[in-house]
């Protein structure tokens, strides 16, 4: 176990930790090379659980022997353990850690569409969801409700930034998610009916019966400010609302995905 106390925010190795963008922890050209930052404890083991591969730790003095301790003793003896005060690592990171455990792990090559819609019934499909928070409150609702798998646009916000893993929970770990190259309509070809969650003259009640009567359903979720592009909605089989009370129009993109997973579930 290689621990490294820690007295300088220009120690060597913890770029990962607090110069890197990330973009630059993503290393698009290169993503064999590519890191991602899981932080606290709980998401830490659940990532370890789900067969990802750690790099470096970063953790408050304490830690070793309390809320990390059984981390510690998961890690290969290559990995480097920092450790410091909760000042310094504040200073390092520029903001508090949650738990005071931050964890660099390595990334996975983005599995085929094919391998991870096999055997999914229910899908979302995120398309152009910036917001990191809602990301990770996406997947977080995915993994609870009964999604069984994520397929993102290219123009979303990546699953494995810092807060979106935060905010998640851990569960961009457990629910299986890919990159879709192309349009939306393209998961016709995998035999899903697509349901555009969207507010139109023509869309259909969340409730409708036909909607749960659907073998093979993809549920596919805009952006708030902008909605879905109006070539998503015009190919979608369904165009679907939440119905809504005293004159509310729509709710966050991550409460509207919590509502429509639970009700479109597969039983």
């Amino acid at each position: 176990m290689a621990i490294i106390e820690i007295s300088s925010l220009h120690d060597e190795g913890l770029q990962v930790f607090s110069t890197l963008t990330e973009t630059q922890l993503r290393m698009e050209l290169e993503p064999e090379k590519g890191l991602f930052i899981a932080e606290s404890p709980k998401v830490i083991r659940v990532a370890l659980d789900a067969g990802w591969e750690p790099t470096a730790l970063l953790c408050e003095r304490k830690h070793i022997t309390g809320d990390a301790k059984d981390i510690v003793e998961r890690l290969p003896s290559r990995v480097p353990i920092y450790i410091g005060s909760r000042e310094l690592l504040a200073e390092l990171t520029g903001y508090k850690l949650t738990r005071g455990v931050l964890c660099a792990m390595r990334r996975k090559p983005a599995p085929a569409v094919a391998d991870v819609l096999k055997d999914a019934h229910r899908i979302v499909v995120i398309e152009a969801v910036t917001d990191t928070t809602n990301i990770g409150a996406i997947f977080r609702s995915a993994a609870a409700l009964g999604i069984d798998a994520v397929v993102l646009t290219a123009d979303s916000c990546d699953p494995l930034n810092r807060r979106a893993v935060r905010v998640s929970m851990g569960s961009v770990f457990l629910v299986p998610w890919t990159w879709l190259d192309g349009p939306v309509s393209k998961l016709k070809n995998y035999g899903f009916r697509t349901a555009a969650m969207a507010l139109c003259d023509d869309s259909i009640a969340l409730d409708d019966p036909c909607l749960k009567q659907e073998e093979r359903l993809a549920v596919i979720m805009g952006t708030e400010g902008d909605g879905l592009p109006h070539q998503t909605i015009e190919e979608a089989d369904y165009t679907v609302r939440i119905p809504m009370a005293h004159g509310v129009d729509s709710l966050n993109v991550a409460a509207a995905a919590a509502v429509a997973f639970w009700e479109l579930r597969k039983e």
